[in-house]
């Protein structure tokens, strides 16, 4: 055969490669599902299993006539057999060979037995439904191991038993966890993960502490487990051997003792340094002259905006000289003027921070930041060199004292790495001070919308993808800490995120709806601009996921809602024009802030986010998606941003994007399902 003979031959064994080569992922998903379908007892119910056509088709791959079976880009990313009859044992073993798989939902079947053979070779798995079977037995602890990837586990509703394994505790992406009405004992092995949302572990057999990074979660989810017992259940009961008790006891006296030497060698010590002051100079003169001369010298320092704190200083520690000289000279206080004298001083709510007095920090120097509908801020440079901000509150004169404090106090407990925490409050009926630790990065609105400073960090790409997360993040912790409110957040814009060195959010001036007046909550924050109130007059959970939303489009547009400066309703009109005007633009790269200088590699990811934004944004607000769903895609964002992966919520099916009026102009290339 010459050399020209064997060229066709070549040329069409190659053809027949190529042809041959290019279905290869789907032909493995069609074997895999049959071979799955093949040991279920009734899969004759799957309908479309039989027609001989992969399970993929259409133009793009997107579409599947396989009942229960979802597709993106060719390839089954999801399977969802659910409310199908479906019984025997469950083994998904077959569907290991599905490389794109990243969501399985069996619930309310009837499947029993084991946990199903093969799990654990699902290493790509994001979300596991099997809830609301007859599984039972034990599940071994390593089985989760190698399954990093996994977000949601569902198991509830069955009857599994013996301990609960403990590598559902190492997964590191982990958000949800529900093994509510089961038979587990033992007790509840420790989770440590950043995204922690719910632990459901109510109706088990489960015993001992529950795990300090659990304490702040939903009470009920730890019902009905006799055995279990500490935050946000009642305190466990310890009971400590007689030994043990009668050292503890000698132990506390001897503290009292020393304590009582210490308390009456303090008492004789200032009686003589008092008389000392008393032969050197008149009594009624210490406080004018030491704070008269400290004011003196600060005020020299002092810019002309701080006149405001200044006075604020002046009228507190005239108050402290009137109500301190009083008690001198009549030699007590009464219980009302105790009371006042309670207010006159700072109320720390944490433990981890340097304390000061509220003097101490009047007398600082200051620095107006700021002014809003509320109040005004201020820097304070404390003695120690520590900077500190001040927030002055006009509109909180409704509450009462103890409902504040409550109040206060439970902010104060709260512990997330992207809330900027409350050190301390002062209470007085007419005006409320809030401090909180200085951030010298300032807000996002200043990055985003101020003249540019030289040497000043530009927001590209990575980092506002970042601040979205993190504001999501603290947004959602906001949600799970505070169950009962309507507004966790309230007041969530561009200019109460704060960037710390690393850039990483910190959210401000947030859950002050249940202390702020009602007619200013309405006026002023942006919660209450979202259209459910400025047409229907209510709020919902789902007002701070349009306040989200707009931070959003604002951070990928650059685009300031300048009508957040005005105030009362109907300042939403050019907002709305706003929005519908993000919605209406052209889907290329010229919506998007020039100064993120982001690639074509970034382009797809962009434009998730944004059709994001807009979903939280949706003017109705029954279409508009939940906090949980907006959390799920954002944190996929640029996981597969081709589009094979995007957060499945298998079990909870939201509206299609036809139906929402801000996501009419997206294009199908970019449909996050």
């Amino acid at each position: 055969m010459t050399r020209d003979d064997k060229f066709p031959i070549v040329y069409s064994l190659l053809l027949i490669a190529v042809f041959f080569a290019s279905p290869i992922s789907s032909e493995d998903d069609f074997d895999a599902l049959l071979k799955f379908k093949s040991s279920l007892v009734n899969g004759t119910t799957l309908g479309g299993w039989d027609s001989g056509e992969p399970p993929c088709s259409g133009e793009k791959g997107s579409d599947s006539k396989w009942k229960g079976v979802m597709c993106s880009n060719g390839s089954v990313f999801a399977l969802r057999l659910e409310n199908m009859s479906l019984s025997g044992t469950l083994d998904v073993q077959a569907l290991g060979s599905i490389r794109g798989l990243r969501s399985i939902s069996f619930m309310r079947n009837h499947f029993e037995g084991k946990i199903p053979r093969g799990l654990n070779g699902l290493v790509s798995l994001v979300h596991l439904y099997l809830a609301h079977n007859r599984f039972s037995g034990e599940i071994d602890g390593d089985l989760f191991a190698g399954m990093k990837a996994l977000m949601k586990v569902h198991l509830e509703g069955n009857q599994f038993s013996g301990k609960i394994p403990e590598s559902l505790g190492k997964l590191p992406r982990l958000t949800e966890l529900n093994l509510e009405d089961n038979m587990f004992t033992g007790k509840i092995p420790a989770f440590k993960q950043k995204n922690l949302v719910t632990v459901n572990v109510a109706n088990n057999q489960l015993e001992g502490r529950i795990p300090f990074t659990l304490g702040l979660m939903n009470i009920t989810f730890f019902l009905g487990n006799k055995g279990l017992c500490g935050a946000p259940l009642l305190p466990c009961r310890y009971t400590r051997p007689p030994f043990f008790t009668v050292f503890l006891l000698a132990l506390t006296i001897l503290a009292v003792v020393v304590l009582i030497t210490v308390f009456l060698s303090v008492c004789i010590l200032s009686r003589r340094q008092a008389k000392g002051q008393d032969q050197s100079q008149g009594h009624g003169h210490v406080h004018g002259q030491v704070y008269g001369q400290t004011e003196q010298q600060h005020s020299e320092k002092s810019s002309q905006d701080s006149k405001v704190y200044r006075k604020l200083a002046n009228e507190t520690v005239q108050r402290d000289s009137t109500v301190t000289s009083g008690a001198l000279s009549v030699g007590g206080l009464s219980p009302d003027e105790d009371k006042r004298g309670d207010q006159r001083k700072l109320h720390f709510v944490r433990n981890d921070q340097e304390r000061f007095t509220l003097q101490d920090m009047l007398r600082a120097s200051a620095e107006v930041l700021g002014s809003g509908g509320f109040g005004s801020s201020y820097k304070a440079a404390l003695s120690s060199g520590r900077a500190v901000v001040v927030k002055r509150f006009r509109f909180m004169s409704n509450i009462g004292r103890e409902e504040f404090y409550d109040h206060m106090k439970k902010i104060g407990r709260l512990s997330h790495a992207n809330l900027l925490p409350l050190i301390a409050f002062y209470y007085r009926k007419e005006e409320k001070l809030l401090v909180s630790n200085y951030i010298s990065n300032g807000s996002l609105a200043n990055l985003l919308h101020a003249n540019r400073t030289p040497g000043q960090v530009v927001l590209d790409w990575p980092i506002r993808l970042k601040i979205v997360r993190g504001v999501t993040r603290g947004l959602a912790y906001l949600y799970r800490v505070f169950p009962d409110l309507n507004l966790p957040h309230g007041h969530l814009k561009s200019s109460n995120v704060l960037l710390d060195p690393n850039f990483e959010p910190l959210l401000t001036d947030y859950a002050l709806v249940p202390v702020v007046n009602r007619d200013q909550s309405q006026q002023f924050m942006v919660a209450y601009k979202a259209p459910e109130f400025t047409q229907q007059d209510r709020t919902s959970r789902r007002s701070d996921v349009w306040s989200l939303g707009i931070l959003i489009l604002e951070i990928l547009t650059g685009k300031f809602p300048a009508n957040y400066l005005r105030q009362g309703k109907g300042a939403d009109d050019e907002l709305a024009a706003w929005v519908e005007s993000v919605a209406r633009t052209e889907w290329t790269a010229d919506v998007f802030d020039k100064e993120m200088k982001a690639g074509k590699e970034h382009e797809a990811q962009m434009l998730k986010l944004l059709k994001i934004g807009l979903r939280c944004c949706d003017w109705d607000i029954e279409k508009r998606i939940e906090l949980h769903e907006a959390v799920d895609r954002i944190e996929e964002v640029d996981r597969d941003a081709g589009g094979g992966q995007e957060s499945v919520r298998s079990s909870y099916v939201t509206a299609s994007d036809d139906d929402h009026r801000s996501s009419r102009a997206m294009t199908e290339e970019f449909s996050l399902m």
